[in-house]
């Protein structure tokens, strides 16, 4: 379903009460070690209209990483000394990741964060994409850049819970599948954050 105004229906997520999330969410009792200092990190939410249907921008990470290798990930990363904010940490790796220009990306506000178990407090940065644009993924880095219909990834009977063992331990986590991608993992749950919004 396509809504006549996708930019306003998301801009409701800022009039909603949405929390911060974690990797921990749906683990009862566990929690990141005691005194931990969370590396501050972003992510862009980047929505787009294409012939009247909206998108979420996605990437595959490349095989080669030593982190994360394969895993669908939003475009971002850690936030550098150079950025004057989070929202600029996000345009930048954008930008380097899958090719996307600031001046085509219109900022709709700063998500509460999100805890990762590798230690970083990620901000997604919810935005709207105004211009088509050519996406170039960054060599090395990302394998793909893909779309995921908006209203596939804010539907929560899309979404699954799953588990497997991490460090000893059963982990559960949400998953998101879209045809060949499996989307899991802090992406599923940023975007299961986002459809709970949305969904109120």
């Amino acid at each position: 379903m396509t809504r006549p105004n996708t930019k306003a229906w998301l801009s409701e997520v800022f009039q909603n009460a949405i929390r911060p999330t974690s990797d921990y969410d749906l683990n009862k009792g566990a929690k990141g070690p005691t005194g931990r200092k969370l590396r501050p990190a972003a992510v862009l939410v980047a929505t787009q209209i294409i012939h009247g249907d909206a998108y979420v921008l996605l990437t595959k990470r490349s095989s080669a990483m030593r982190h994360h290798p394969g895993q669908i990930a939003f475009p971002g990363g850690k936030q550098d000394d150079d950025d004057h904010d989070l929202t600029d940490t996000a345009l930048r790796e954008a930008q380097e990741e899958i090719g996307l220009p600031r001046d085509c990306v219109e900022i709709l506000g700063e998500l509460p964060p999100h805890e990762t178990v590798t230690g970083f407090l990620v901000t997604p940065v919810l935005s709207f994409v105004t211009k088509p644009f050519y996406a170039i993924p960054e060599y090395g880095e990302v394998d793909e850049v893909f779309k995921v219909p908006l209203d596939h990834v804010t539907n929560p009977q899309h979404f699954r819970v799953e588990s497997r063992e991490w460090l000893g331990q059963q982990r559960f986590y949400y998953t998101v599948p879209f045809g060949p991608y499996y989307i899991w993992g802090a992406t599923a749950r940023i975007l299961r954050s986002l459809a709970d919004s949305l969904q109120s």
